[in-house]
């Protein structure tokens, strides 16, 4: 971490620390999401049988996390562009802590739901003040840099996140992966506390006021760079939900292997990410980001396709097995780790003084993609295998088409642009 960009000036200089710990805190915040989605998983076929629940009732305690979540940011996004990121922070890592606490006493799948969607809400106040907090500090193509930094840093946090959630489920039981959950959330709450001042340089005061918001979002919604880098952001999450919400019953129940040996698989995943963010960065400095964004979205069109054959002709033939099936997902993922930081940060560059509204929706329109992929997912579970080759093909498409027909030809605007 020691190639940061400086950060903009602050004009009263409430934001002090080094760039190195901004990008610690950026990691932890963006870390609340694999940590909440991916820690539990092995633990999913388990509590699914201990409360004798169905399986589209163990969807939706992923679905609606991601539904509470996306939804909540339309919110939060609107209400830090105008009291300032901290305050929602703050608010946010502590009713996150609570609902992490409800989750691991929950008495039936019905709490379990109702916490989890909680969760989801809390969740969205901090992913959504950490991307808002690269355009506060950062100029577009730097903040991409930046956004790759943070995002490496939570591809080492999701690589413990199975393999601790396998270990814990096997040897306590899944309560006790629920509750490391409460764990994460007071450490970073606590260094949220003590290392983070305010990013924001000018609150908007209209950012909640009906006309102005709506009048803002439209604008945003009409902005083809929007549209383009937020369709690409969106595309490769629903590619990756897609393996999140398919894997553990593959891997645990079709394939019949460990919750330990579950968690090292997707531990490879976790890496094949890490290398992605490197990649970016390498890329970034030798070519544009519409280009760099061109090569990675045909990586992720191969990754789908290969996935597609493996799972139609992969059953019964002796080649067949749980690295098979990780193969053109870990191809998958590196693809992933170009496009994130890249869609994530190019959504928001035209939105300077409305980063935390444009963030807002970015992460509403992944969340809602996903709510949607995760209810079809649910109900054509008969083969999970099929099912994730279908999906990861159609978004490795979708991915190749936005890349080429959407992103290459918009510019990444290289200043600030007022609303």
């Amino acid at each position: 971490m020691t190639s940061i960009g400086q950060p903009l000036p602050i004009q009263d200089g409430r934001l002090k620390r080094s760039p190195a710990v901004i990008v610690i805190l950026l990691a932890l915040l963006l870390g609340l999401q694999p940590v909440t989605t991916d820690l539990y998983l092995p633990a999913l076929p388990a509590l699914t049988q201990g409360f004798g629940a169905s399986m589209v009732q163990a969807q939706l305690t992923l679905t609606a996390l991601l539904l509470a979540f996306g939804t909540s940011q339309l919110f939060w996004g609107p209400l830090s562009d105008k009291w300032g990121r901290r305050p929602v922070l703050l608010g946010g890592i502590f009713v996150y802590a609570v609902a992490a606490v409800i989750c691991a006493l929950a008495p039936n799948m019905e709490a379990l739901i109702g916490a989890r969607t909680l969760q989801g809400v809390a969740m969205g106040a901090c992913v959504m003040a950490a991307r808002a907090i690269v355009r506060d500090l950062y100029e577009p193509t730097e903040g991409a840099k930046v956004m790759s930094q943070a995002l490496s840093g939570l591809g080492l946090i999701a690589c413990t996140c199975v393999p601790v959630g396998g270990f814990l489920t096997d040897w306590m039981g899944w309560r006790w992966a629920l509750s490391s959950l409460v764990l994460f959330a007071l450490v970073t709450g606590l260094l949220i506390y003590l290392y983070f001042d305010e990013s924001l340089q000018q609150r908007n005061p209209h950012a909640l006021q009906a006309k102005s918001l709506w009048a803002g979002t439209k604008n945003i919604a009409r902005n083809p760079t929007f549209l383009a880098y937020s369709a690409l952001s969106t595309a490769s999450f629903a590619g990756l939900f897609t393996f999140l919400a398919t894997s553990s019953f593959i891997f645990t129940q079709s394939m019949g292997l460990s919750q330990t040996v579950y968690g090292l698989l997707m531990f490879t995943m976790s890496l094949s990410y890490i290398v992605g963010t490197f990649i970016c960065r390498w890329l970034l400095l030798r070519i544009s980001i519409q280009t760099c964004v061109v090569f990675a979205s045909f990586t992720s069109l191969f990754a789908g396709t290969l996935m597609f054959l493996i799972a139609h002709e992969g059953p019964g033939q002796s080649w067949f097995g749980p690295w098979a099936v990780m193969l053109p997902i870990n191809v998958f993922l590196m693809a992933h780790g170009v496009h994130q930081p890249c869609g994530q940060s190019g959504c928001i560059a035209p939105f300077p003084e409305m980063a935390g509204t444009a963030s807002a929706l970015n992460g509403f329109s992944m969340m809602l993609v996903a709510f949607a992929m995760g209810t079809w997912i649910g109900t054509h579970m008969s083969n999970p295998l099929l099912t994730l080759g279908q999906g990861l093909l159609v978004w490795s498409i979708c991915l190749a088409l936005i890349a080429w027909f959407g992103v290459r030809k918009i510019p990444l605007i290289k200043q600030r642009e007022s609303t």
